[in-house]
């Protein structure tokens, strides 16, 4: 990458400044972080210096409102508020890091990332969607993909947490049946979903016709020939989700796998439950994510006691 580099800023003690992919494996190696974080940190890093080059920019000579530029650029081009304060991270990171090495001064120091507004993208579905879904799945005598759709609606586990699920992760606790869980971002399965009755039923069905199966094989498995018996990946469930949802009618981008976690949540609140019921079920560490699934349940509730509809009563 062709970043010239100078030593000329004056205003903080700069010494002399390695190679750019020198100075990037350096920052990366400090990282105190999984290696999927670090590859990401890379590979937004290396989005901001190629914007730095296309701009024929000296890095040295990179500023704040370089930064602001760069921001306003990855606005511009589309790029989610999340995707965009993800990449800014990178650069504040990174050049936190150069200040402390005195290679450059942190010139994204109090860039803010994009504000984000709380609310999710995938359409959670009705109770009676969810009942057609299921009755749609059921009627194709596919054991596997019932146990997986109906373990999707009834307990909010992500795709990649079935991808994670052994057999042997069915226990108890405390005299109910449940599902240890590998969460995301999580080293271990410190979670649990709880069976119930009509979450298990599908599962026992499914695995009773998976002869001699041991406890430590995956919960579901391939039946495709090129990986029979191995574990499933998170786009063939995503895959079997997409396919049943569009065989409900149910064909739009907005409906996807994850469109059943927040059918999940979104039930249990139409159903009585309260905020906090939904954090444990879905297992949210902070309890501000739970609340954007109030937002549906708000509009329900304004379109079936409108003010609007009183008024015609009167004139």
């Amino acid at each position: 990458m062709n970043i010239v580099h100078s030593n000329t800023r004056q205003d903080i003690d700069i010494v002399p400044t390695p190679r750019i992919d020198t100075l990037v494996d350096a920052f990366i190696n400090s990282l105190d972080v999984k290696m999927n974080s670090k590859l990401l940190y890379r590979r937004t890093l290396k989005q901001f210096f190629k914007w730095v080059s296309d701009s024929n920019l000296v890095l040295s000579g990179v500023d704040r409102t370089h930064v602001l530029q760069y921001k306003n650029y990855l606005l511009a081009d589309g790029k989610s508020s999340l995707t965009v304060g993800s990449y800014l991270t990178s650069v504040s990171r990174f050049y936190e890091w150069t200040e402390a090495k005195k290679y450059y001064p942190n010139v994204a120091k109090g860039i803010k990332s994009p504000k984000r507004k709380q609310q999710f993208k995938k359409q959670p579905l009705t109770p009676s969607q969810a009942t057609a879904l299921l009755t749609y799945v059921e009627s194709t005598h596919d054991l596997r993909n019932l146990a997986i759709i109906n373990l999707l609606l009834r307990t909010g586990l992500r795709t990649i947490e079935i991808v994670r699920a052994d057999i042997q992760d069915i226990t108890y606790k405390a005299g109910q049946r449940v599902l240890l869980v590998h969460g995301k971002g999580r080293d271990e399965k410190d979670g649990f979903v709880i069976l119930t009755d009509k979450a298990f039923k599908s599962i026992e069905a499914y695995l009773n016709s998976r002869v001699g199966a041991k406890g430590i094989e995956p919960l579901f498995t391939s039946t495709s020939n090129n990986n029979n018996g191995k574990r499933l990946t998170t786009r063939t469930i995503s895959q079997i989700a997409k396919e049943s949802l569009k065989a409900t009618g149910l064909n739009d981008k907005s409906y996807t796998a994850h469109s059943l976690r927040h059918t999940t949540a979104v039930n249990i609140l139409r159903a009585g439950g309260s905020l906090e019921m939904v954090q444990y079920t879905l297992r949210h560490a902070n309890p501000s994510t739970t609340q954007i699934y109030t937002a549906t349940i708000k509009e329900e509730r304004r379109l079936e006691n409108n003010g609007e509809t009183l008024l015609d009563n009167l004139y």
